[in-house]
């Protein structure tokens, strides 16, 4: 099997998507400030993570002085995606050592996943060194610029782009749920949880105490409630996939 290990040929691949962290980064930072985080502590969440939906669930909890077991499960539950995509990925990496694969699983992002895996062939540790090296500036750049905007724009101005980030994890959804009922239905039902613990007395007091605990309990229950009703055929799956 040709193994693509080219670092330039990764850097230049980088590069497209680093432009779009920078822009997502941007209202992160523009977020984190407005929940009372300094602009160099939301840049070190940015240089140490790069998990979009993982910050903006676990800034609030940081914010509001939330237990380390609420921030810990809450970014399981988030960012149990990476571990199927780093088993995935594993499959197409060839001549990293353990401690490579420790950077490489950091890096391993939807975005530089879905390059690596479009890859022809093999890929080597440097090229995916040289994938993530512009998507890392990019997203810890585009933090501390909306951070600092975030501390002298005015409050409108803020306001409004902080709403962009939720825009993006909007997006992931939408596309699958304009053609798929059930995702759709297990949305809105998350919504709806949401609302419930933001408004029903006795649910928001609850939620004040345990902020992290409401994101995964709205996030499972829904998931658990849909597995149920609409279960998975793996076998039509996979031959829609073969085809």
């Amino acid at each position: 099997m040709k193994v693509n290990n080219s670092f330039l040929k990764g850097l230049v691949a980088g590069i497209p998507i680093g432009i779009g962290y920078l822009a997502v980064s941007f209202a992160f930072g523009i977020m984190a400030v407005k929940s009372g985080l300094s602009p160099l502590e939301a840049l070190l969440i940015s240089m140490t993570n790069l998990t979009s939906a993982g910050q903006v669930a676990g800034t609030p909890i940081i914010a509001a002085g939330g237990s380390f077991i609420e921030l810990a499960v809450t970014q399981l539950v988030i960012n149990s995606r990476y571990a199927l995509m780093s088993v995935s990925l594993s499959q197409k990496l060839h001549g990293a050592g353990f401690l490579s694969r420790f950077l490489i699983a950091f890096g391993n992002t939807d975005e530089i996943f879905a390059v690596s895996v479009g890859e022809e062939g093999g890929i080597g540790q440097k090229f995916f060194y040289g994938l993530m090296l512009f998507p890392w500036l990019g997203w810890s750049s585009g933090t501390i610029i909306g951070a600092i905007a975030g501390s002298a724009l005015p409050e409108i101005i803020t306001g409004s782009l902080g709403v962009a980030i939720y825009a993006m994890l909007i997006a992931v959804v939408i596309p699958k749920a304009k053609t798929h009922l059930p995702t759709a239905l297990c949305a809105l039902l998350a919504v709806a949880l949401s609302c419930a613990f933001k408004y029903l007395p006795i649910l928001a007091d609850f939620a004040k105490e345990y902020a992290g605990f409401v994101i995964i309990i709205c996030a499972v229950a829904a998931s658990a409630v849909f597995a149920l009703l609409f279960p998975v055929n793996e076998d039509k799956e996979a031959k829609e996939n073969d085809c």
